[in-house]
């Protein structure tokens, strides 16, 4: 039986390069869906993601919900 509640989500935009990172940092990256500058995905807001945000936190930032809609 599926749970209709509503999730608790994070937009994350990708704003920096992984040329010249370490391959942890770019795998990372594609863990979370992200490979192109600019690039946005909502993804549920868990400890595990808002781990993998902090390690590339200067790759990628978190956007407003409302400025995303």
């Amino acid at each position: 039986m599926a749970e209709t509640s509503k999730q608790k989500t994070i937009v994350v935009e990708q704003i920096g390069s992984p040329i010249r990172r370490p391959g942890v940092q770019r795998a990372t990256l594609i863990g979370l869906g992200l490979n192109k500058m600019h690039k946005r995905r909502t993804l549920k807001d868990s400890p595990q993601v808002r781990g993998m945000v902090a390690k590339i936190s200067h790759l990628v930032r978190i956007v407003d919900d409302e400025a995303a809609k």
